[in-house]
């Protein structure tokens, strides 16, 4: 049940966060926020990581889903297999954040991206993310580590 609750908090949590960016925020704006650590800038991703596939989205909205589904049955045959609550717990973080930005996808035609790192660094600077991101790339991590 925890991790059922993880897909859904992390879901539910960025369903009402990037409505309030989408309500909220103008395109591209800048706010610092948490001492300068973070910027909060609205962004809409039209293809998956640095926009990649932006010119074709009927099939980064395709893959979106197939990776989610593929995911998600993982993720089920998982309690049939001992020791494997690391990969439970990456599989977790890592559906919640993929139902949200599959359902960006699918309903918006875009992902909401809504902060940047105030880092010295420029490249990783100008890179968009959001909490589903983050908790995709951290689930993935767990599930190698897992196996």
């Amino acid at each position: 049940m925890r991790y059922i609750l993880t897909i859904l908090t992390i879901f539910t949590g960025e369903l009402f966060w990037k409505e309030h960016v989408e309500k909220e925020s103008p395109e591209n704006s800048g706010r610092k926020a948490l001492h300068d650590t973070i910027i909060l800038t609205k962004h809409h991703n039209r293809g998956v990581a640095l926009n990649a596939g932006e010119k074709k989205p009927k099939i980064v909205k395709w893959i979106s889903v197939v990776l989610t589904a593929v995911a998600t049955i993982l993720f089920l045959c998982s309690f049939g297999m001992a020791g494997k609550g690391l990969m439970r717990w990456g599989l977790s973080l890592l559906l919640g954040g993929a139902f949200s930005n599959t359902y960006d996808r699918l309903r918006r035609g875009y992902v909401v991206d809504y902060f940047r790192l105030n880092v010295p660094v420029k490249r990783v600077r100008n890179l968009i993310f959001n909490v589903s991101d983050f908790c995709i790339m951290i689930g993935a991590l767990l599930i190698v580590l897992g196996e």
